[in-house]
């Protein structure tokens, strides 16, 4: 198959469409069109996808970048077997490209892939004026119902199928556990990798970093919003933490082996509750034990696996004495890696789910190509039907 990719909100370099799902597909055989802000994140495409440079769609700055999906879509649709979105944005570009998919006769199978509980996280947006959001929830909800009636949906967590109508398919957002066993965890170093802001805990780490000093040093590894660089800047020339930002998913979880801990101190938010933190799975699969607030799933995997230690949200000196405990304690340190990367090698591998996921991809064209006889690609109507 002949696939385009797009994204205007993610950055080329995210693990789950990039070092997930496209591997999973190039593994397949399958050819990729991935469209993606390399430009504004100044990262040049991979070699073994061709690349098409998208504006970024930040805050209330959007339009340009849907524009330029729209074209896109409408021109490089008819090109390919299938499309998959992976932005809630993108549903609004639709519309135009599939009038044109119909004139031109020639449709592919469009799916969009649900990695985020898009009402919630409006709640969260600094942009988005507070009037504006309980009516926004509710038009995002709508969107998401008329979606799925024109489009295929794939989900990342179960806990999303309750706001759809119908019934589809989950691949949840794992990680890859590394073949090589890591080294095991030691006593004076303590990592974060994933997006930093204040709802994702970017304030705490600096704090806990503070309050933990100079005998375990705390090494930040993401990109983060503009209220909050500023901040981790101050602290890494301070010498508070190492902040490396932005790195590609593969360089990142490179500096997870051997550290004392992973941290993900994620506040009480809605978008939270029903999503597991990908973080989590990955401190697991290399060795790390974890510590977490209590958002629902990542407790329930440390909890469940005896993997690390559960702390309040917003308590900066809980961290620190949680982190503390691990390094002044090899044995619960050993026993929480060894638990934790054996959970990951047997429920939570990506590999273990990759096939399934191309699968389904697969399973959906072949289908849409028997609906038309082989005549032509599938309709937005067929696929609806075939929901």
């Amino acid at each position: 198959m002949r696939i385009l990719v797009v994204t205007v909100v993610h950055h080329p370099e995210d693990a789950r469409i990039l070092h997930r799902e496209i591997t999973a597909l190039r593994d397949r055989g399958h050819e990729i069109v991935y469209a993606a802000p390399f430009t504004a994140r100044s990262v040049a495409p991979r070699p073994f996808v061709e690349g098409v440079d998208l504006p970024r769609a930040a805050g209330r700055s959007r339009r340009a970048a849907l524009r330029a999906a729209r074209a896109l879509l409408a021109e490089r649709g008819p090109e390919v077997d299938l499309v998959l979105l992976h932005d809630p944005e993108l549903l609004l570009a639709l519309p135009g490209a599939l009038r044109r998919w119909q004139r031109t006769g020639r449709s592919p199978v469009t799916v969009w892939d649900v990695h985020e509980d898009t009402a919630a996280a409006l709640v969260m947006k600094g942009w988005v004026p507070g009037p504006l959001r309980p009516p926004l929830r509710l038009a995002v909800r709508a969107a998401e119902r008329l979606a799925e009636r024109r489009i295929r949906l794939l989900l990342a967590e179960d806990a999303y199928r309750a706001r759809f109508r119908r019934s589809h398919p989950v691949v949840p957002n794992l990680a890859a556990v590394p073949a090589a066993v890591p080294a095991p965890p030691g006593d004076d170093r303590v990592v974060y990798v994933g997006h930093l802001s204040r709802a994702r805990g970017a304030l705490d780490l600096i704090e806990t970093a503070r309050l933990l000093g100079p005998s375990v040093r705390i090494e930040v590894i993401g990109a983060a919003d503009c209220d909050v660089r500023d901040a981790l800047a101050e602290a890494d020339r301070d010498g508070v933490l190492h902040w490396h930002d932005f790195l590609p998913n593969d360089r990142a979880l490179a500096l997870l082996s051997g550290a004392t801990a992973g941290l993900s101190l994620l506040h009480d938010q809605p978008n939270y509750r029903h999503s597991r933190p990908t973080k989590v799975v990955e401190y697991m699969a290399y060795g790390v034990p974890v510590v977490t607030t209590p958002t629902p799933l990542a407790a329930e995997l440390v909890r469940d696996h005896g993997c690390g230690l559960v702390v309040p949200y917003e308590d900066p000196a809980a961290a620190a004495a949680a982190i503390r405990r691990l390094s002044s304690d090899a044995e619960l340190r050993l026993r929480a890696a060894r638990r934790g990367r054996n959970a990951a090698l047997t429920e939570l591998n990506w590999p273990a789910r990759a096939d399934e996921f191309a699968g389904w991809l697969e399973k959906w064209v072949a289908e849409s190509n028997a609906m038309n006889d082989g005549t032509c690609r599938n309709t937005p109507t067929s696929t609806a039907r075939s929901s």
